[in-house]
């Protein structure tokens, strides 16, 4: 088991948002010199315009750094993974994550298993594994489903404990029925907090080991050091009083989420 970053963690560092928005190359450097071994790009466009040379560039930087590089998308069209898994190989990643729904197709999940046959022994051959994440849109009894139906080694599930409250899905429940199919792990905590007025809740990040993520019931379950899983960050951080305050905390944020990782792992 590795444990990593996604884009994720840095989502507002990256954004427009601040006066300087990190690149890919800033980010994959920092990874590596917060002593994590995998870089996640995840729902990240810019990857796709990309020109064959900065790919190869960003590769032989990964490479250099001892960076393991992870791909994130949505959508199950053919062309859409076809496109990813030659990215993947571009890019020597051997994990693309996905997601049932895109911003303009939205399948059924017997719709969604067919496309998912047709590129799968593609996926195979290159040794690339696809996960589909948990996530609210898509019940997860529907998404273990599809991964159960179809059996292959090159497909698993994303588990995300936190995605699927949003439906009333209890996370550790997402975790039971998932775990034996899980061949991917986003790690990022999260809480109910009463609106102003206590007239409501707001549902969002926190930080890692403050909220509602059983993590040792995630870990437990899962087993990702025996089963080679790797373990990436993310948060939902919320925006802070202004740009330097939010890139400061997400900063600590991911610092703070390697460390309990870390600390976790010493104490089995």
């Amino acid at each position: 088991m590795a444990m990593g970053l996604s884009t994720y963690a840095f989502f507002w560092r990256a954004s427009e948002r601040v006066a300087q928005p990190i690149a890919l190359d800033e980010m994959l450097s920092q990874t590596a010199e917060l002593g994590a071994s995998v870089f996640q790009i995840c729902d990240y466009g810019a990857l796709e315009q990309l020109s064959r040379r900065a790919l190869e560039g960003l590769r032989q930087h990964a490479a250099d750094a001892g960076i393991a590089l992870e791909l994130g998308t949505r959508g199950v069209q053919r062309e859409h993974l076809r496109r990813y898994l030659n990215l993947a190989r571009t890019l020597d990643a051997r994990f693309v994550r996905t997601m049932f729904n895109s911003a303009d197709h939205r399948p059924t999940a017997q719709q969604a298993e067919a496309l998912l046959r047709d590129v799968l022994p593609q996926y195979e051959r290159q040794g690339v594994v696809l996960g589909l994440e948990t996530y609210e849109q898509v019940a997860t009894r529907d998404l273990l489903a599809v991964v159960e139906h179809i059996d292959s080694p090159a497909l698993g599930i994303c588990l995300d404990a936190a995605n699927c409250v949003a439906a009333l899905e209890y996370p550790n429940d997402v975790i039971r029925l998932t775990a034996d199919r899980v061949v991917n792990l986003h790690i990022k905590d999260f809480a109910f907090a009463r609106q102003t007025g206590w007239v409501g809740f707001t549902y969002s990040g926190c930080q890692l080991g403050s909220g509602l993520l059983d993590y040792d019931y995630l870990y437990r379950t899962v087993r990702p050091d025996e089963r080679n899983i790797n373990q990436i960050i993310e948060h939902w951080l919320p925006w802070q009083s202004d740009a330097d305050a939010t890139c400061r905390l997400e900063d600590a944020w991911t610092r703070h989420s390697l460390n309990y990782l870390c600390s976790r792992k010493s104490e089995e």
